[in-house]
């Protein structure tokens, strides 16, 4: 009976064991099926998944051949003449970013670029124009070109909208000469057939969607339309020769530039309301720009010549600003109200220079002494500084 129960048992033991590794077969069997079943399903979904990447590669180049097309068919049409008229269709030009410049208006604005090293303007990108990655490397150059528009002159109106009757002037007036006219295109006037200009900054960093320039000749609020890097190697022009009208004497240059007894402390109450908003660490390093500014002669020639036909004050005491230099002056008492004054010499009359807002009064002597008398705010202007770039901005970049 012992020996059939340890049979038994064996028996048992032994079918458990088959048992269990056919179980165990089944299992690893079942496990290939399904791994082959999701390696099937993966691979089904790759091919989508490439198929799908190749026709969005297929259309964008189909798209990207469009576009060259159409722009291809655009430049042929704007390059056709008109079929009413012999003129030549305008090309669409629209600005990537405006200036914040330290000059509030024309009048005080340096004639060149790179007079004033201290006059700084920060260029603020349209940033769904340009994006951040188009400005990668920007920062390594020392200096940039800056194609903008004169968008303050008297006659864009009729120049853009009525090209044929602009009549522009194939002469200007130019502050060298005293006055004396030269070709419109032998000069940097403004006041040109395409008001473009073209001038050379200092590049002093780049932020993420602007720019902080130095040693610019650009007003408050300018468009620009396009930045370039400054290449000296092509840039800089040897064996150049310059007309004898440029070469003589600069009657621009001031004789000195003083700052009359209170000026300073009138500043530093001043800047304890505008000096948050400017591009400036302190009233000492502003009062550093008035003195370089006005250590060039900024008066127009007709203010030059007809001192009494400068700046008037209005009767919020606010001044009026001057011609440009470029401009035939036809009705030079228009600034004056209709009134009559008597010559006055050019120590009796107050000039004004705007700055970030600030109203700065100086007079000059015939010597060609400066003066530099008190400082206030401009109220008109400052309204327009709120929300600028400002030297805490760029602090950790200047020092």
């Amino acid at each position: 009976m012992a020996m059939a129960i340890g049979t038994d048992s064996k028996w048992v033991s032994a079918y458990l064991a088959l048992a269990i590794a056919a179980l165990s077969a089944s299992t690893t069997a079942f496990s290939v099926i399904l791994w082959k079943r999701k390696s099937r399903l993966l691979e089904t979904k790759i091919r989508e998944l490439q198929n799908s990447l190749n026709s969005s590669l297929d259309n964008c180049a189909a798209e990207r051949q469009g576009r060259i097309r159409a722009q291809q068919a655009l430049r042929n049409t704007l390059a056709q003449p008109k079929l009413e008229n012999t003129e030549l269709t305008s090309y669409p030009m629209t600005p990537i970013g405006t200036i914040q410049s330290c000059f509030s208006t024309r009048n005080g604005t340096p004639r060149q670029p790179l007079l004033v090293p201290l006059a700084r303007a920060c260029l603020v990108f349209d940033s769904s124009r340009v994006p951040p990655a188009s400005l990668e490397g920007l920062g390594d150059y020392s200096h940039c070109w800056i194609l903008y528009v004169f968008h303050l002159n008297t006659d864009l109106d009729k120049l853009w909208k009525h090209p044929s009757k602009s009549k522009f002037k194939a002469k200007v007036r130019v502050p060298r000469l005293k006055g004396g006219k030269m070709g419109v295109f032998a000069t940097r006037s403004p006041h040109r057939p395409c008001p473009i200009g073209l001038t050379v900054a200092k590049v002093e960093a780049v932020g993420e969607h602007m720019m902080l320039l130095s040693g610019v000749d650009l007003v408050d609020g300018t468009p620009v339309l396009d930045i370039k890097p400054y290449l000296p190697f092509c840039d800089s022009v040897q064996d150049t020769s310059l007309p004898e009208w440029l070469m003589g004497e600069n009657l621009l240059v001031a004789a000195s530039v003083s700052f009359a007894e209170g000026f300073s402390s009138t500043l530093s109450d001043c800047w304890e309301k505008s000096g948050k908003n400017s591009l400036y660490a302190s009233p000492d390093e502003f009062q550093s720009l008035i003195r370089q500014v006005l250590s060039w002669d900024i008066r127009s020639v007709a203010q030059r010549n007809r001192p009494h036909n400068s700046f008037i004050r209005t009767e919020n005491d606010e001044p009026l600003e001057s011609p440009s230099d470029s401009e035939d002056h036809k009705d030079e008492t228009a600034h004056n109200h209709g009134s009559e004054q008597a010559p006055l010499s050019s120590e009796d009359v107050i000039y004004h220079l705007i700055l970030e807002g600030l109203n700065v009064s100086y007079r000059i002597d015939p010597n060609g002494n400066v003066t530099v008398e008190k400082v206030s705010p401009s109220p008109a202007i400052s309204k327009s500084n709120q929300n600028r770039s400002n030297y805490l901005t760029w602090r950790d970049k200047l020092s």
